[in-house]
């Protein structure tokens, strides 16, 4: 690896993450989501306070900032390494945004970026499974947990086949990712474990924006 290589991927990446998705969102609907529910300028709190379809829109732009620095990465260095290490940059830089003096969201979205681009398939059955989770418990940090921690398991019994002799370093910046999405949900796991965490229906969102989608046709 070449230090300034990593340096400029690191710098690069973390500034990307500072973009907020969730707060030019609700900027754009004269709302602040930081004042908002939880105040987590995530896909969850957007989704609790905006619906289904912002919520969903905010899922998928998240996940698409995670997947261009480290698509990036892989393209010009040709290494799993950077990928991950533009990967966990830009994590941080969600979860802590200099540009918002360090107040970010949780990081699963963009989490899910970044796998999606070193494994496409497995990232894909994951969220398909974590989203079952949710549907069945009703649990947005529950669903994460899964995400975030098949995830990585997945990837570090890859490392060794994918990392071209990398994998040492593929391996820690995964257990990074591992430490900082868990560290990002604490206050998530605490009301778990005292039954204070607030569930989000997403079978009660769609049909509410169905029956809107319904009223507006029907007035047309």
């Amino acid at each position: 690896m070449v230090w300034w290589h990593v340096v400029l991927t690191v710098l690069v990446s973390y500034m990307f993450g500072n973009i907020s998705i969730a707060r030019i969102i609700s900027n754009k609907k004269h709302k602040d989501v930081t004042k908002l529910g939880s105040g987590n300028p995530g896909t969850t709190n957007m989704l609790r306070n905006f619906g289904f379809k912002i919520g969903l829109l905010n899922f998928i732009l998240d996940i698409t900032k995670g997947v261009i620095p480290t698509l990036a990465a892989l393209l010009i260095f040709k290494s799993t390494a950077y990928a991950y290490i533009a990967g966990l940059s830009v994590i941080v830089g969600h979860i802590y945004p200099v540009v918002f003096k360090f107040k970010g969201g949780k990081g699963i979205a963009s989490m899910l970026g970044v796998f999606l681009v070193t494994n496409p398939i497995a990232t894909l059955i994951v969220i398909a499974i974590a989203a079952i989770s949710w549907l069945c418990f009703e649990y947005g940090s529950v669903a994460s947990f899964l995400c975030v921690t098949a995830l990585t398991v997945i990837e570090g019994f890859r490392a060794k086949s994918v990392a071209n002799g990398e994998e040492n370093i593929v391996c820690v910046l995964l257990f990074s990712i591992f430490l900082i999405t868990w560290w990002a949900h604490r206050s998530n796991i605490e009301r778990l474990l005292v039954g204070r965490e607030g569930k989000v229906s997403l079978i009660k969102k769609t049909k509410k924006m169905l029956k809107q989608r319904g009223d507006v046709e029907g007035e047309k």
